[in-house]
């Protein structure tokens, strides 16, 4: 009597990675028991993670934010050394280029033709005058890593260039015209104080002494009445702006920090680009 002989069991393709069907791999993932090569292989704890896992994970995380809505990062102030790292590079070509500071600097009666000048002026400094720089930078560094942290890099980033579009828009407002319009202004000192009237809201908010504060605006202010050649006018338009926009990123409820730092944003912006317009037209220049 004969029975019939079983074949074979059919062999099991390889296991291959799903988002790379042409590489078979022998790895799971800890979380799905998926395959993953080598590529979308990421270490954990225990084992190996796919990568889509890792990013799943990480989207249900809730990131760790300051009480101003600003992401609290490890590591280095990025925005404020990017800020510094750009103020000295334009005085090194301040220094070899003979109309790098002609070309970017600001007067009132360029402004209309060449409205980049707003903003560009802010990242140069007296080509004579070194201190200048370097007391605008210790100013910027003993300041900017704080509100960076507090409010988060793009808030910072839109606070510090507002504020130095602000510095160079009052400087037009307050030129007496004709004759004041073809002064020229540079540095960031805008800028800075307009991270000084940030820094002193945020103080006033979170009920710390802001009385050294207090002191270097008042002592700037003195001494932009007193020294010949500084522009205490473009000091007072960053710190109106600075004051301003670091108010509303500060006392905003946190449910709504998010938007009202954009609108008030863009709305800064919007201001800051009707003056002169306004201005421009009515002297003719537009």
């Amino acid at each position: 009597m004969s029975y019939p002989q079983p074949g074979a069991a059919p062999t099991p393709p390889p296991p291959v990675c799903p988002r790379h069907p042409d590489r078979v791999s022998y790895v799971r993932c800890q979380r799905c028991g998926r395959p993953t090569c080598p590529e979308c292989q990421r270490p954990a704890a225990v084992g190996i993670q796919c990568v889509d896992c890792v990013r799943e994970a990480a989207a249900r995380t809730p990131s760790n934010r300051t009480i101003f809505g600003g992401v609290v990062r490890q590591g280095r102030p990025v925005v404020t050394l990017t800020l510094i790292g750009l103020c000295v590079l334009s005085y090194v070509l301040q220094q070899v280029s003979g109309t790098w500071t002609r070309d970017l600097l600001f007067a009132p009666v360029v402004g209309a033709q060449e409205p980049w000048r707003f903003l560009t002026s802010a990242f140069l400094h007296a080509p004579n005058q070194p201190f200048h720089l370097l007391f605008n930078m210790v100013a910027l560094w003993s300041v900017g890593p704080f509100l960076e942290q507090a409010f988060g890099r793009w808030r910072f980033a839109v606070l510090y260039l507002l504020s130095a579009l602000g510095g160079s828009v009052m400087f037009l407002v307050l030129a007496p015209f004709p004759e004041g319009w073809v002064t020229g202004l540079y540095g960031a000192s805008g800028a800075v104080f307009g991270l000084f009237g940030a820094v002193l809201v945020v103080l006033r908010r979170v009920g710390r002494s802001a009385g050294t504060i207090v002191g270097i605006i008042a002592i700037n202010a003195v001494l932009g009445f007193v020294l010949p050649g500084v522009a205490w006018q473009a000091h007072l338009g960053g710190l109106v702006i600075g004051a301003a926009l670091g108010a509303i990123f500060a006392y905003t409820p946190r449910e709504r920090q998010q938007v009202a730092a954009i609108g008030a944003s863009v709305g800064a912006l919007i201001l800051l680009v009707a003056v002169p317009v306004v201005l421009y037209s009515q002297h003719g220049f537009l």
